[in-house]
Protein backbone atom coordinates (compact mmCIF):
# COMPACT_ATOMS: atom_id res chain seq x y z
CA UNK A 1 0.00 0.00 0.00
CA UNK A 2 1.44 3.12 -0.83
CA UNK A 3 0.59 6.01 1.50
CA UNK A 4 0.90 9.51 0.23
CA UNK A 5 2.22 11.77 3.45
CA UNK A 6 2.64 15.10 1.69
CA UNK A 7 4.18 18.14 0.31
CA UNK A 8 8.44 18.07 1.17
CA UNK A 9 6.94 21.16 2.94
CA UNK A 10 5.19 20.19 5.67
CA UNK A 11 7.86 18.11 7.60
CA UNK A 12 10.38 20.46 9.08
CA UNK A 13 13.72 19.05 9.40
CA UNK A 14 14.31 17.58 13.21
CA UNK A 15 10.63 16.83 13.12
CA UNK A 16 8.80 13.10 13.73
CA UNK A 17 5.17 12.67 12.18
CA UNK A 18 3.22 9.16 13.15
CA UNK A 19 0.80 7.86 10.36
CA UNK A 20 -1.07 5.43 12.60
CA UNK A 21 -2.75 4.41 9.45
CA UNK A 22 0.50 3.37 7.87
CA UNK A 23 1.60 2.04 10.85
CA UNK A 24 5.03 4.36 10.26
CA UNK A 25 6.23 7.31 11.48
CA UNK A 26 7.85 9.73 9.03
CA UNK A 27 11.07 10.94 10.20
CA UNK A 28 12.96 14.40 8.97
CA UNK A 29 16.64 14.53 10.05
CA UNK A 30 17.85 17.77 10.77
CA UNK A 31 19.89 17.48 7.35
CA UNK A 32 16.38 17.11 5.44
CA UNK A 33 16.66 13.65 4.52
CA UNK A 34 13.68 11.11 5.16
CA UNK A 35 13.38 7.66 6.89
CA UNK A 36 9.92 5.82 7.53
CA UNK A 37 10.58 3.92 10.70
CA UNK A 38 8.33 1.07 12.24
CA UNK A 39 5.91 2.04 15.33
CA UNK A 40 6.45 -1.75 16.01
CA UNK A 41 8.97 -2.39 18.55
CA UNK A 42 12.06 -5.33 17.37
CA UNK A 43 11.36 -6.76 20.55
CA UNK A 44 8.12 -7.94 21.49
CA UNK A 45 6.09 -5.80 18.83
CA UNK A 46 4.63 -3.45 21.06
CA UNK A 47 3.62 -0.07 19.47
CA UNK A 48 6.63 2.77 20.39
CA UNK A 49 5.08 6.03 20.57
CA UNK A 50 7.64 9.11 19.91
CA UNK A 51 8.44 10.90 23.15
CA UNK A 52 9.22 14.39 21.94
CA UNK A 53 10.74 15.81 25.53
CA UNK A 54 13.08 13.00 24.88
CA UNK A 55 13.31 13.06 21.45
CA UNK A 56 13.23 8.97 20.84
CA UNK A 57 11.05 6.26 20.40
CA UNK A 58 10.30 5.12 24.15
CA UNK A 59 8.26 1.22 24.12
CA UNK A 60 5.66 1.29 27.28
CA UNK A 61 6.34 -2.44 27.58
CA UNK A 62 9.96 -3.21 28.74
CA UNK A 63 11.49 0.55 28.22
CA UNK A 64 13.71 -0.17 25.23
CA UNK A 65 14.29 3.43 23.20
CA UNK A 66 15.64 4.05 20.09
CA UNK A 67 16.89 7.44 18.65
CA UNK A 68 15.45 9.56 15.86
CA UNK A 69 16.91 7.36 13.18
CA UNK A 70 15.44 4.25 14.91
CA UNK A 71 18.57 3.19 16.68
CA UNK A 72 18.32 1.45 19.47
CA UNK A 73 19.86 3.38 22.23
CA UNK A 74 18.23 1.35 25.58
CA UNK A 75 17.79 -2.61 25.26
CA UNK A 76 16.25 -5.14 25.28
CA UNK A 77 15.19 -4.47 21.64
CA UNK A 78 17.84 -6.38 19.86
CA UNK A 79 18.03 -4.61 16.89
CA UNK A 80 16.66 -1.08 15.13
CA UNK A 81 13.20 -0.44 14.35
CA UNK A 82 12.36 -1.50 10.60
CA UNK A 83 11.79 0.84 7.50
CA UNK A 84 9.68 1.14 4.97
CA UNK A 85 10.90 2.98 1.39
CA UNK A 86 10.00 6.14 1.04
CA UNK A 87 9.93 8.42 -2.42
CA UNK A 88 9.96 11.82 -3.63
CA UNK A 89 7.50 12.35 -6.90
CA UNK A 90 6.86 15.76 -7.72
CA UNK A 91 7.72 17.42 -4.08
CA UNK A 92 5.64 14.83 -2.51
CA UNK A 93 6.34 12.46 0.25
CA UNK A 94 5.14 8.68 -0.24
CA UNK A 95 6.12 5.56 2.01
CA UNK A 96 5.31 2.03 0.82
CA UNK A 97 3.98 0.12 3.50
CA UNK A 98 3.68 -3.44 1.78
CA UNK A 99 6.90 -4.95 3.26
CA UNK A 100 9.28 -3.58 6.18
CA UNK A 101 12.65 -3.53 5.90
CA UNK A 102 14.56 -5.79 8.62
CA UNK A 103 17.81 -3.69 9.54
CA UNK A 104 20.36 -4.42 12.50
CA UNK A 105 21.33 -0.68 12.93
CA UNK A 106 21.07 2.58 11.33
CA UNK A 107 22.91 2.93 8.16
CA UNK A 108 23.33 6.29 6.21
CA UNK A 109 22.70 4.73 3.12
CA UNK A 110 19.11 4.53 4.75
CA UNK A 111 18.03 7.88 4.14
CA UNK A 112 16.49 9.30 1.32
CA UNK A 113 17.74 12.64 0.17
CA UNK A 114 15.91 14.86 -1.62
Amino acid sequence: MIVVAGPIERFEPGTVTAFPQGKFYLVRLDDGGFLAVSRECTHLGCTVPWVETERQFVCPCHSSAFDIRGDVVNPPAPRALDLYEVRVENRVVKVNTATAERRATFEPGQVLRT
